[in-house]
């Protein structure tokens, strides 16, 4: 294997933020420029990652005797097709989620770039190794 392609990742959750997308796409590439000795192609590598952003959601985790969330959770859901072209059988299609917790005292705006870092490197980590895994 000498190497791959990522296509942009795709947002189709109900809720967009504009910058996720890239944010994922950029750090699958780093990840891989990093961690592999693999040269990037725009097209055909032999490892190529496709993925879709399905779900961008905040929920209430841990409800006061009050009824209101003392902590709310950002959740992203990130579906992956991964293809190798050199083993077929390594091939997978694969629905990745993680999240980070925070503060309802906290407007999300204000912790949301730092929450989506953090998320998008479990993402990323968890994709790369169930990818590599079988080199």
């Amino acid at each position: 294997m000498k190497t791959y392609t990522i296509h942009t990742i795709s947002n189709q959750a109900p809720i967009v933020v504009p910058s996720l997308s890239n944010t994922l796409t950029e750090s699958l590439r780093q990840e891989l420029n990093t961690n592999t000795n693999l040269n990037q192609l725009e097209n055909s590598g032999d490892l190529e990652f496709a993925g879709t952003i399905t779900n961008y959601q905040v929920t209430p985790v841990a409800p006061q005797a009050n009824e209101i969330s003392a902590v709310n959770r950002l959740s992203i859901t990130l579906n992956v097709e991964f293809i190798n072209h050199q083993n077929e059988k390594q091939s997978w299609t694969s629905a990745f989620t993680r999240y980070a917790d925070y503060s309802s005292g906290i407007d999300l705006s204000t912790v949301q770039e730092q929450l989506l870092k953090e998320i998008s490197d479990q993402l990323v980590e968890d994709i790369f190794n169930k990818a590599v895994v079988n080199w």
